[in-house]
């Protein structure tokens, strides 16, 4: 999914909203280059995961690799499989072309928005996110509790949907959404749900970036801060020392 409007280049954005507290400029992370020992991870998704319209530094990803940082955990520098508009199929053939060289300590995916959005059937991206979920989980060194799916965020919310079915829009997602938790649980990966909190952004207009469609930073940050309690808890499971 992409927008038609100009894409922004680095955005610092400040907002008072619900959760994020009073007015703050979010911090990109200086996570400079990997050393021997870090951990790696992987991050395989679409527009959101590679951050569309926002700082490379704002990615969620980033945002989590500093957020881990913090408590300790030498993570390298996402290694990132994304690219705006990819749908579950084109994500596999992705991971064909580029063929991310395992084991990482933590892979994360989120995918299926695009699915929804061009009206592709919800039992094809079913099929396509179990070949995916498995092959997440072997880049993970088999170990699927090490991989952490994040769920579908609600793009209807957004100034770009003006004018389109919104509700038709929360109800597809949340289909979409029901098949990506029930699959990545049946898979054993840890799931989180930000779509809640990716509709926060109606109300809030720091939460969405200059293109009127994707996340801002301070979205972003508000993700990691909901996906780093898995990400702890699937290192710390295995011997990983988190402060």
């Amino acid at each position: 999914m992409s927008s038609a409007r100009p894409r922004a280049g680095w955005l610092i954005v400040a907002a008072c909203g619900v959760l994020t507290g009073c007015m703050a400029q979010i911090q990109p992370p200086a996570l400079g280059p990997a050393a021997p020992a870090d951990l790696r991870y992987l991050a395989l998704g679409d527009s959101y995961t590679i951050g569309e319209s926002v700082d490379a530094r704002l990615r969620w990803p980033a945002q989590l690799v500093g957020r881990l940082r913090e408590r300790g955990v030498a993570v390298a520098p996402p290694v990132i499989v994304a690219q705006t508009g990819w749908t579950a199929q084109e994500l596999a053939r992705a991971i064909d072309r580029q063929a991310p060289r395992g084991p990482f300590q933590l892979v994360s995916l989120q995918i299926g928005v695009n699915n929804q959005y061009r009206g592709l059937d919800v039992e094809e991206y079913r099929v396509a996110l179990r070949s995916l979920l498995q092959r997440a989980i072997g880049l993970a060194g088999g170990d699927a509790g090490r991989l952490l799916v994040v769920s579908i965020p609600d793009w209807g919310v957004t100034p770009f949907a003006e004018g389109r079915d919104r509700d038709q829009i929360a109800a597809e997602i949340e289909r979409f959404s029901e098949v990506n938790r029930a699959e990545a649980e049946r898979a054993g990966a840890r799931y989180i749900d930000i779509t809640p909190q990716s509709r926060i952004a109606a109300a809030e207009p720091a939460m969405i970036a200059e293109d009127g469609l994707h996340p801002s930073g301070v979205m972003y940050a508000e993700w990691a801060r909901l996906i780093e309690p898995a990400a702890l808890a699937a290192l710390a499971e295995r011997g990983v020392v988190v402060r």
